[in-house]
């Protein structure tokens, strides 16, 4: 019998209708604004630190919704963005560094939902509002701290094989190794070579003054480039943890930049402050063979290097270092038990331990002193043009003698400030980053105008819609409105599967829904054409729908298949907001596939099926 599909070919459009229909559910109850309290390592969130915080959001007047309590912690509801962040002031400074306090949003979807995992789709950005960072990478800055390792490992690699050299200096990208004789220079070029293949190494002098210069490869440059930024991507993502931020956004862009967005984050000055620190830390035995005014005066030992402590007062260390920050594995801030001030307490790695308990071990009643490294950004104006230095400022923060052997635990004092102590520990817990980092470009999002937006995208989809299911109605009568109930069908799908992938949605995302709900209705003009075209031939009704559907099919299929993939293209090659367009855009072209030809066909058929019909409202 023509136009007639099997029960369960009914069946299956039901469930899956009903299934979309469900998991799309969540998206109309929205969302809170939260707090998501969980513990480190060290600590856990119980029943009595609910208590705890309860009892202080009370005492500060700040208005909760209900507080949820299970294995991911401790979850607080709150009723305006607000009062969101005033709490979370409130709890940071009664919790400390002992527990990551997350700015979130919950859903407010009934508990039936949750229970079967329906979950409204995350929000971006630019609809949750939030911080936008785009960041560049000091490359020029990795290529010259790259020369300073080659450097220190030729001292060390001529030294064990007693080859004397006059002297190993960097000057722009190579490093010169000066010799008194050609016999010499050749001993040390075969060693160098036989240590690493990066470097290019060429010869040149005359009688007394023989050099090996020594010039990173292409290949080396690049990989070394590259390695940095994937680096700091990882320590900017560790550091974000610490900010305590829900689905934050870090990723490469390019060769050299990285793109940092913070939902729900408004702190911009905070934020800045924490993702482009540079701050490090080494640990160096004092020198206290030399005197300090020998390096004054230009004759600084050989092994040794001269300092400034924070007070200006210069002080002579050994070039070896102990320890450096990437050691450390757990720091928090506090306060000294004896003195009362700001210190910090570092836990070491197995290796980071080993190195210290040697060290101290061989020199107790010796000073060893903390250097604290950063580096600062300056931009200069050169011919009307901005250009960035780094400068590297280091400085002796403490100074204490070793009263005895200790390995993995111990506490930096000197500090300036609990400040300071604080921005240390941070920095110390996520790692350092591996170039210095510049902000080229920043946004501030806030949250009135992530909801404007919100509101904008829903009144283009609304009124997009409007007009589409208006001319469906008007032209073809009664075969358009079943293609508006298809169209709907395409919407509840398209927000269903968005949920379940719990993908993001943004601005682009939602021009993604917009073009879907005008492309979804292309087949079914397509086939309603194909019919009314049969009609005019002389086909009768039945026979009319039945060619209208399989003769169109072929057409859809092609012009949906190219659309797919060119949205597959614009996923791959795409980043941030270009992927979600692209998201979105693939999800609509199969949901429409399905509702304008499964979905219609459907309804058609349960209408037409088994009568005797004479003319067709279309």
């Amino acid at each position: 019998m023509l136009n007639q599909y099997p029960a369960w070919k009914y069946l299956l459009i039901i469930f899956i209708v009903c299934v979309g229909a469900v998991y799309s559910l969540p998206n109309l109850y929205g969302s809170d604004p939260a707090l998501q309290i969980s513990a480190t390592r060290t600590t856990t969130v119980d029943s009595g630190t609910e208590a705890q915080i309860r009892s202080l959001l009370d005492k500060n007047k700040v208005p909760y919704r209900r507080t949820l309590l299970d294995d991911m912690g401790l979850l607080i509801r709150f009723s305006s963005v607000e009062e969101q962040l005033k709490a979370s002031d409130v709890v940071r400074n009664l919790l400390g560094e002992d527990y990551i306090v997350a700015l979130n949003l919950a859903p407010a979807s009934p508990t039936w939902l949750s229970s079967i995992n329906a979950l409204p789709m995350y929000l971006g950005l630019d609809l949750r509002g939030g911080l936008h960072f785009l960041m560049e990478v000091d490359t020029e800055t990795v290529i010259r701290q790259a020369y300073e390792r080659y450097g220190n490992d030729f001292r060390a690699l001529l030294r064990g094989k007693k080859i004397r050299y006059l002297s190993i200096a960097q000057q722009g990208e190579v490093l010169r190794l000066k010799f008194r004789t050609a016999e010499l220079r050749d001993q040390a070029k075969n060693a160098i070579r036989g240590q690493t293949r990066d470097l290019v190494l060429t010869e040149s002098g005359t009688e007394g003054a023989y050099f090996v210069i020594a010039k990173m490869t292409e290949k080396a440059r690049m990989e070394l480039n590259k390695n940095a930024v994937q680096q700091n991507v990882t320590t900017l993502r560790n550091r974000v943890n610490e900010l305590g931020v829900a689905e934050p956004v870090i990723q490469q862009q390019g060769e050299s930049r990285i793109v940092v967005q913070l939902p729900g984050i408004q702190d911009s000055a905070r934020a800045k402050k924490i993702l482009s620190a540079t701050a490090t830390l080494e640990f160096r035995l004092v020198d206290v063979d030399h005197p300090v005014a020998d390096a004054l005066d230009g004759r600084t030992p050989a092994g040794s290097r001269l300092y400034r402590e924070r007070n200006g007062n210069p002080v002579l260390l050994k070039k070896r270092v102990i320890i450096t920050g990437d050691r450390i594995t757990h720091a928090s801030s506090g306060f000294d038990n004896d003195s009362g001030s700001p210190m910090v307490s570092v836990n070491l790695d197995g290796a980071g331990a080993h190195s210290m308990a040697r060290a101290t071990k061989a020199n107790l009643k010796k000073p060893m002193a903390v250097v604290f490294i950063e580096h600062k950004s300056i931009v200069r104006k050169i011919d009307g043009k901005d250009v960035v230095k780094t400068r590297k400022v280091e400085e002796v923060i403490n100074i204490a003698t070793i009263q005895g052997v200790f390995s993995n635990r111990f506490q930096i004092t000197g500090l300036d400030g609990v400040n300071e102590s604080q921005m240390l520990a941070l920095l110390l817990r996520a790692g350092a980053l591996a170039a210095p980092i510049r902000i080229i470009e920043e946004r501030t999002i806030g949250p009135s105008l992530g909801q404007d937006n919100i509101d904008q995208g829903t009144r283009s989809v609304v009124i997009g819609m409007m007009f589409v299911v208006v001319f469906m109605g008007i032209w073809y009568r009664g075969f358009g409105m079943v293609a508006n109930i298809a169209l709907m069908m395409n919407l509840v799908l398209i927000v269903a599967i968005l949920s379940l992938l719990q993908a993001t949605l943004t601005l682009p995302g939602i021009a993604g829904i917009v073009l879907t709900v005008g492309m979804a209705v292309d087949a079914n003009v397509l086939i309603f054409e194909r019919i009314r075209e049969e009609l005019r031939l002389g086909n009768t009704p039945q026979s009319s729908i039945q060619a209208g559907y399989e003769k169109a099919l072929s057409t859809i299929a092609d012009a949906n298949i190219t659309t797919l993939i060119a949205a597959i293209v614009l996923y791959v090659f795409g980043t941030g907001p270009i992927k979600g367009f692209a998201i979105t855009l693939s999800i609509g072209i199969v949901t429409s596939m399905f509702t304008a030809i499964m979905g219609t066909r459907a309804i058609i058929n349960l209408i037409v099926s088994g009568r005797r019909i004479k003319k067709l409202s279309i």
